[in-house]
């Protein structure tokens, strides 16, 4: 893999290597193959591995680092042993994207806010639907609250600022959309993002591994269903 990349340390037991400045998925496909790499071909020391939208941060046991000829430092240790699995990469192979299908209930009391993006942007409810449902969204990150997929390329017809007072409790399955983000809330939590629906799927799995439903790389693609299919979907809760 030819470099592309710049290393900057965190503290004195992580790296962060960015691969680019900007929000792409060529970028991103960089982030996830060399984290993989990484991971699958991990240094002495080496704790793990954390993919965000253009760089990947690598945590270590500061203690069980090899000695590397050279180096004057952790840090250029670390480089030099991330420089070199970097360096084995080849090419990346074309893969099938993972597409995870996410049903929503839109609008009603799943989406209080639905009517409010819909004027901010003069459409129609109908109209924002059938745009957030119009094409599949990356998942760049996992954050915030567990399961929480920060995922990019939403259409800016249909952006809407986030809220001047937050919500106190926004029910677990909520979809929103804020700026020119749309994401799922995995937990009930405080959030000032526009609620335009919400899905029957749990997003947090504390007793599977891994414990999220969605992962870093994948794909999301909303599609809508009515109240009669949440309800069979969740189990026969509301």
């Amino acid at each position: 893999m030819k470099k592309h990349h710049d290393m900057i340390p965190l503290g004195d037991s992580a790296v962060l290597i960015r691969f680019g400045h900007m929000i792409r998925e060529s970028i991103h496909h960089q982030v996830y193959a060399a984290a993989m790499h990484i991971e699958n071909n991990p240094f002495p020391g080496f704790k793990e591995c954390v993919p965000s939208f253009n760089s990947v941060s690598i945590h270590y046991d500061l203690l069980k680092l090899p000695q590397v000829q050279g180096a004057r430092s952790s840090f250029e240790a670390v480089c030099s042993l991330l420089n070199e699995l970097l360096a084995e990469m080849k090419p990346e192979t074309e893969r099938a994207p993972v597409i995870v299908d996410i049903p929503v209930c839109y609008g009603g009391e799943y989406g209080p806010d639905l009517e409010t993006v819909a004027v901010l942007n003069g459409l129609t409810p109908e109209e924002v639907v059938d745009i957030h449902c119009g094409k599949d969204y990356l998942i760049y990150a996992i954050g915030f609250t567990p399961g929480f997929p920060y995922v990019g390329g939403m259409s800016e017809r249909i952006s809407a600022p986030r809220k001047k007072t937050p919500t106190l409790k926004v029910p677990p399955g909520s979809v929103g959309i804020a700026g020119n983000q749309t994401g799922i809330y995995p937990l009930e939590t405080p959030g000032g993002w526009q609620i335009i629906g919400r899905t029957p799927l749990e997003l947090f799995l504390p007793d599977q591994y891994p414990p999220t439903l969605l992962q870093g790389g994948q794909y999301i693609r909303f599609y809508q269903i009515d109240r009669m299919e949440f309800m069979f979907l969740k189990g026969g809760g509301a």
